[in-house]
């Protein structure tokens, strides 16, 4: 054989090694790709498993504590006022709207002296049990939620 002919065998049989290589790294059903996938389904099976116990954990009655920060407040109160010129509100709803670190919007309810003394703008952790505040604590303080005032 010439020289040149033996450099064309190299080359040509360097890149059948190469595309053989791409196949079995990046082919759909090559069996390196089953192999890691094997593992990738492994690794998704776990987080689907966290990610479960996390939504059975906030379902349930347990407290949740997440580091959260206040952005906005609102308020639910139907004013009645009588002939005689008297005014009682009905079914007052106070409810606070936290932000936690990974970006998540909470709905929480809470008493009309929580939603009073939380400030806005302010970082802490809020436990809570289902949607209703528990505590919020901060650096200047903890607020507990008044739940007589919410529940009588």
């Amino acid at each position: 054989m010439t020289e040149e002919l033996k450099t064309l065998v190299i080359m040509l049989g360097s890149i059948a090694a190469i595309l053989l290589i791409i196949v079995l790294f990046f082919g759909n059903k090559g069996p390196v790709r089953k192999f890691l996938g094997l593992f990738i389904e492994e690794i998704t099976l776990e987080t689907n498993r966290n990610n479960r116990r996390d939504d059975v954990k906030k379902s349930s009655n347990e407290p949740v504590v997440e580091m959260v920060k206040l952005v906005r407040k609102s308020d639910d109160r139907v004013r009645v006022f009588e002939s005689d010129g008297s005014m009682h509100i009905v079914d007052p709803y106070f409810e606070l709207e936290f932000i936690t670190r990974k970006g998540r919007q909470l709905k929480i309810a809470c008493s009309e002296s929580a939603y009073d003394k939380i400030p806005f703008n302010e970082e802490g952790s809020l436990t809570y049990k289902r949607n209703t505040l528990v505590k919020f604590k901060f650096y200047e303080g903890v607020i507990y939620n008044d739940m007589e005032q919410q529940n009588g």
